[in-house]
């Protein structure tokens, strides 16, 4: 589907700047932006990207330590 959008010049200039530097055209840029959106409100697909992300890693037994968390360097 084609959809109309009314941009100033100067948004326009940046975005293809961003998207330029992505290696993306502004078409793919504003699609993946759009699909990232909508794609927020599907509970079934949340569910099923947790479940497919879920169990894939091993800690070896390391632990997050909460002033390791918080030192700065």
């Amino acid at each position: 589907m084609n959809v109309t959008l009314s941009l100033d010049d100067q948004v326009v200039a940046r975005a293809r700047k961003r998207a330029e530097a992505l290696g993306k055209s502004l078409n793919q840029l504003i699609r993946d932006y759009l699909q990232t959106v909508v794609g927020g409100d599907d509970p079934e697909r949340s569910i099923e990207e947790f479940r497919r992300l879920s169990g894939q890693g091993h800690s070896r037994g390391w632990r997050f330590n909460r002033d390791e968390i918080h030192e700065r360097s």
